[in-house]
């Protein structure tokens, strides 16, 4: 709880709920320890020391991982921004914060006006009794928000040497087009040639059977 603070009875239930519900949700990747009401139990910085409302540590307990603050609509000032938030930004680890939705511009005006870096900003609202989070800021710095690596090219294809293979260089319009009057045929050429074989063929048959002919009568001559 903030020394500079004093909250209503029900706020401070419900703010300490909060806390407890964070704990749940935290304990899957972290050791956590909480500073629930007038309690200070996990001491963090100093001197002197500051209670944050969530500790993270690492699976031994030894390693500061990062700090968690719970605020509600009363706590989102200019005051508690300055005394607290600016204090846990300064542990060097991650500083998140979770204000009620209602107060999340206020809470981003304050970091800004003061710089100071928040990894991760949360706000919450209650439905009945269950509490929705919602992530609504997170800093670039944060491991979760680096940009994934960008897909790596192709290898080059090799030489016989082991050396990149050279690019042909592309074939200039001049080129292209000489390239292209020696490979093209013209459309008529095919017809004629295709109409050329069946009349040399005739003519051929024409000459063999005048031959044979002639050469019957000749026999038939030297016969009488």
């Amino acid at each position: 709880m903030s020394p500079i603070l004093v909250r209503p009875v029900r706020e401070q239930l419900e703010h300490d709920r909060i806390i407890r519900q964070l704990q749940a949700k935290y304990k899957r990747k972290f050791e956590v320890a909480i500073n629930p009401g007038n309690e200070q139990l996990a001491p963090v910085g100093g001197p002197p020391p500051w209670y944050p409302d969530l500790v993270l540590q690492d699976g031994r307990g030894k390693k500061l991982l990062g700090v968690v603050e719970v605020e509600t609509a009363e706590s989102v000032n200019h005051l508690e921004a300055m005394s607290q938030w600016a204090a846990f930004s300064r542990l060097r680890t991650p500083f998140h914060l979770y204000v009620p939705v209602s107060m999340i511009d206020v809470a981003r005006r304050l970091c800004q006006d003061m710089n100071i870096p928040v990894a991760e900003v949360w706000a919450y609202s209650a439905l009945g009794d269950q509490l929705r989070f919602t992530l609504v800021q997170r800093s670039a710095q944060t491991p979760e928000s680096k940009p994934r690596a960008a897909a790596t090219a192709a290898p080059a294809r090799s030489g016989t040497n082991g050396q990149p293979r050279a690019r042909r260089p592309a074939a200039s319009p001049t080129r292209r087009k000489t390239a292209a009057k020696k490979t093209a045929r013209p459309a008529g050429s095919a017809r004629r040639g295709s109409a050329r074989k069946p009349a040399a063929r005739s003519a051929s048959r024409t000459t063999a059977f005048a031959a044979k002919k002639k050469s019957s009568s000749a026999r038939a001559q030297k016969r009488k």
